[in-house]
């Protein structure tokens, strides 16, 4: 279908606003009837960057952006399509295989299609854009669930409206080729709120009182970063394992 024939809706996320609560997620689950587990819509990254002094946690939002350019539709041999009420990427069940949908899975830059376990026959399934909520004029759960008001919800064109036309984030694949519907803000910069000197906090961490031994004597140990576990975005793991851990809450 072409996309002109579509009457785009979209999501905006505000970086800046997200602290990376998994309500969305939750509420994706509960609303969808999703069980606790790796089949998730909606995933939530969260990953650091540096070293002390200068540490940044980043946290990202990744549901499926229902893409203008769906390159898993293209890549699942008739399994997906692109309605044109919403431009909602949907999976056909009638004619979906695993098959298929891992080579969608494969050629989505985002990973949005989600499987409930590794199994070559696992059952694959995405966000709908809570087609079932918003065809009724409600917000999707995911965007009506969140505390921080990190997310909106309309008519992609009304968004960029609103909030501009970025479509990318840092680390976040190029959408220059898909063309997500989503409206990005970036975090802010990061800011030092209180002076104070990095190498005189960095002995003060590493002393203990009452004789114990000091849990370092050298502050250089603070820039080891080889046992950080998530120092990197891995918007696509290589299995539902990795993704329960790259994605947070093992509950969700």
């Amino acid at each position: 279908m072409s996309s002109s024939t579509v009457t785009q809706y979209g999501f905006f996320f505000d970086q800046s606003r997200c602290i990376g609560c998994q309500a969305c997620v939750m509420a994706c689950k509960s609303w969808n009837n999703i069980d606790a587990g790796p089949e998730k819509w909606v995933k939530i990254f969260e990953y650091e960057q540096g070293a002390f002094p200068s540490v940044r946690e980043n946290i990202l939002w990744v549901p499926c952006f229902h893409c203008a350019n769906p390159v898993c539709v293209a890549a699942a041999n008739g399994a997906m399509l692109k309605e044109p009420t919403y431009g909602i990427v949907f999976i056909d069940p009638t004619k979906a295989t695993s098959a298929d949908l891992r080579a969608a899975y494969d050629a989505c830059p985002y990973g949005a299609i989600a499987f409930d376990s590794d199994a070559s026959d696992a059952t694959a399934s995405k966000c709908t854009m809570c087609y079932d909520r918003i065809s009724v004029g409600k917000l999707p759960a995911c965007v009506e669930s969140c505390p921080m008001r990190a997310l909106d919800f309309g008519k992609l064109s009304d968004l960029q409206s609103t909030y501009g036309t970025s479509t990318t984030l840092q680390d976040l694949p190029s959408g220059a080729t898909v063309q997500p519907s989503v409206v990005f803000k970036a975090k802010d910069e990061k800011k030092q709120l209180v002076t104070y000197d990095p190498s005189a906090a960095a002995t003060l961490m590493g002393e203990r009182i009452n004789s114990l031994p000091p849990i370092y004597t050298d502050p250089t140990v603070l820039n080891d970063l080889s046992g950080v576990a998530r120092s990197s975005l891995v918007i696509k793991p290589n299995s539902t394992e990795q993704l329960m851990q790259v994605t947070k809450n093992d509950d969700a």
